[in-house]
């Protein structure tokens, strides 16, 4: 399953212009204020220097590069728009140490958003961006930092780093771990290196979250926003999204589809759909031109698998909690799993906050719970939280993380609750950090309040 974790990341956004209706192309480094050297890659239509046109900056994911963001580039420029796309720190040809979206990123951005607005053709005051992933985060927190965008669109990111790698107080090490490959640890910063070890350990780790996330900070944020998240998304759930959406202070437009991390499959298809909402976002708030799209109802999901449909929404959509108990009592040791199942009469679609509560019970030291819902390869949703246990059962609330999953008539729903998400299946290394040897752990009646949408929109 992780391994084709931000796969997303990599995806440009837009569909390519054609090859004779490219822009002009240069390669270019800069030198930031601290003398690190970053790699640039600038895009102008053609004729720039004689009419005066907007820039759009664009941010690529995690070990990525930016050429991963070459096809957006291209179509904005023959589009009318100058763009700039930039190896992050730490990555690619650029110098430096990765730094996670930290102050010296933030920094970065409004040097390299001053070097685009310099440009000959360039309109200054009509600056926006695009962020996906790790890029995404960047641009949040640049917004956040004052650097003056005029309208910005973060892809499939987290507001919250903390409750996007340590939700419920519980690191998904198995997911940090992955993460943590992706960029050479030489290349790291030091602070990161420091921290690395508590997170892979199923810690947390507020100090480096909280200056890298705006979740405090997005009334402040009045930038025409159009936020776009994964319906499925195991790395940045919904939840940083809605919550982005609902705090947001200026114009605000919020896409859910299937285009994020693992385990979205990224229809091609739908990728030309969301092109069309950048384009109509870009071209309300940096041309100017009045196409309307402020007018149209603001919150959009699309079905799963995708059917070019996508309903629309003036709030979010409506949903009702379904009560599901699971019976039975048991006792499990390290590496064991509770396993339990229901078959769902009628067709639903999770969206929202759903919980896992059970009662549970050691006396061994088992310091942690994992919870699964699944049917058949399909992972609805997982959670996990750090517990304290004694010999008296006491009761465990598990939040999952906020997926919208078809679930089809008659599927069987498994719980499975454990130490590690690979209880659940081998694949599934979000949460690998296990108890201690000798542990048990005795779990009884479990209840799942599972939010669903009131009228599905997947058929």
């Amino acid at each position: 399953m992780i391994r084709r974790l931000l796969l997303a990341a990599a995806t440009a956004l837009v569909v390519a212009a054609p090859a004779a209706a490219k822009g002009i192309s240069q390669d270019v480094t800069l030198t930031m204020s601290d003398g690190v050297q970053v790699a640039c890659t600038y895009w102008s239509p053609q004729g720039v220097e004689a009419i005066r046109v907007p820039g759009v900056m664009l941010f690529h994911g995690l070990g990525g590069k930016r050429q991963d963001m070459a096809g957006d580039a291209e179509t904005l420029a023959f589009g009318g728009y100058a763009a700039l796309a930039c190896d992050a720190r730490g990555h690619g040809q650029s110098g430096g140490l990765f730094g996670l979206d930290g102050l010296r990123d933030v920094q970065d951005t409004q040097e390299l958003v001053d070097w685009l607005g310099s440009q000959p053709g360039v309109r200054a005051d009509a600056i926006g961006a695009l962020g996906v992933s790790l890029g995404g985060g960047v641009v949040w927190n640049a917004a956040a930092a004052g650097v003056p965008f005029k309208a910005i669109v973060p892809v499939v990111t987290w507001t919250s780093l903390r409750e996007a790698l340590a939700p419920q107080g519980l690191a998904k090490s198995g997911l940090v771990l992955y993460l943590s490959q992706l960029v050479p640890q030489e290349r790291y910063e030091p602070a990161l290196l420091t921290g690395l070890p508590a997170l892979l350990a199923g810690g947390t780790l507020d100090a480096l979250a909280g200056p890298r996330s705006v979740a405090g900070l997005l009334p402040r944020i009045t930038v025409p926003t159009l936020v776009v998240q994964g319906r499925h998304d195991l790395l940045f759930d919904l939840d940083q999204g809605i919550a982005a959406y609902r705090a947001l202070g200026g114009p605000k437009r919020l896409y859910m589809g299937d285009l994020d991390h693992d385990p979205s499959p990224n229809p091609p298809k739908e990728l030309a759909v969301l092109a069309g909402q950048v384009r109509l976002w870009f071209d309300r708030y940096l041309k100017g031109i009045p196409n309307g799209v402020e007018k149209t109802a603001p919150i959009l999901l699309a079905a799963d698998p995708w059917t070019d449909r996508v309903a629309t929404y003036r709030r979010l959509p409506p949903t009702q909690q379904l009560t599901i108990r699971f019976a039975g009592r048991t006792t499990i040791a390290q590496g064991g799993k509770v396993a339990r199942v229901v078959r769902l009469p009628r067709l639903r679609e999770t969206f929202g906050d759903s919980v896992v509560s059970f009662t549970a019970s050691s006396t061994t030291g088992w310091d942690h719970v994992v919870a699964v819902v699944s049917y058949g390869d399909t992972v609805v949703s997982v959670g996990g939280a750090p517990v304290a246990l004694g010999a008296s059962p006491r009761t465990v609330h598990v939040h999952l993380l906020d997926q919208a999953v078809r679930i089809p008539r008659g599927a069987r729903l498994t719980l499975t609750i454990a130490a590690t998400s690979t209880a659940q299946d081998r694949a599934n290394l979000l949460y690998a950090t296990d108890v201690q040897p000798g542990a048990t752990l005795t779990v009884g009646a479990a209840t799942l309040a599972l939010s669903v949408l009131r009228v599905p929109v997947s058929r």
